[in-house]
């Protein structure tokens, strides 16, 4: 039973590690594209939050707090793009009704296929490993 304790322990000081070593970046990058889409929305926010989430890539809270998973920045920037647009459509529908989307393909009109993309992408499983494969394979295809 100890074993597993201290393996566990292990293993969450690893990704403690890399959430600290990265967190600021992921905090600078989401702050300038939310500046940046909202030249178009003009919405308000009350507090962007950097968390080091499992499964989720971010959320909005009724209180019209942001929070966004830090590897966000592991992801190819359209990807990060479509959660950080989608996350702020929150903070008008708080829900996935149609009027809901319309918001988000206002600046995002190939919102779909982005999604499709992202459950591929979930499916690899939320490492840093599988995402820096990813992020590989998408620096690859650029050039």
């Amino acid at each position: 039973m100890y074993w597993i304790r201290r393996r566990r322990r292990k293993w969450a000081s690893s990704v403690t590690k890399h959430y600290q070593e990265h967190k600021e970046e992921a905090r600078s990058r989401v702050l300038a594209r939310l500046e940046h889409f909202n030249q178009h929305y003009q919405l308000e926010w009350n507090r962007v939050a950097i968390r080091n989430q499992r499964r989720c890539w971010g959320s909005c809270s009724s209180l019209k707090n942001l929070n966004f998973n830090y590897k966000i920045i592991l992801l190819p920037p359209h990807l990060a793009d479509y959660i950080i647009v989608h996350e702020m459509c929150h903070l008008v529908h708080l829900h996935h009704r149609q009027e809901f989307w319309d918001l988000v393909a206002e600046q995002v009109p190939d919102y779909k296929r982005r999604v499709a993309e992202l459950r591929a992408i979930d499916k690899l499983g939320g490492s840093v490993s599988a995402l820096t494969k990813v992020q590989e394979q998408y620096l690859a295809e650029l050039n």
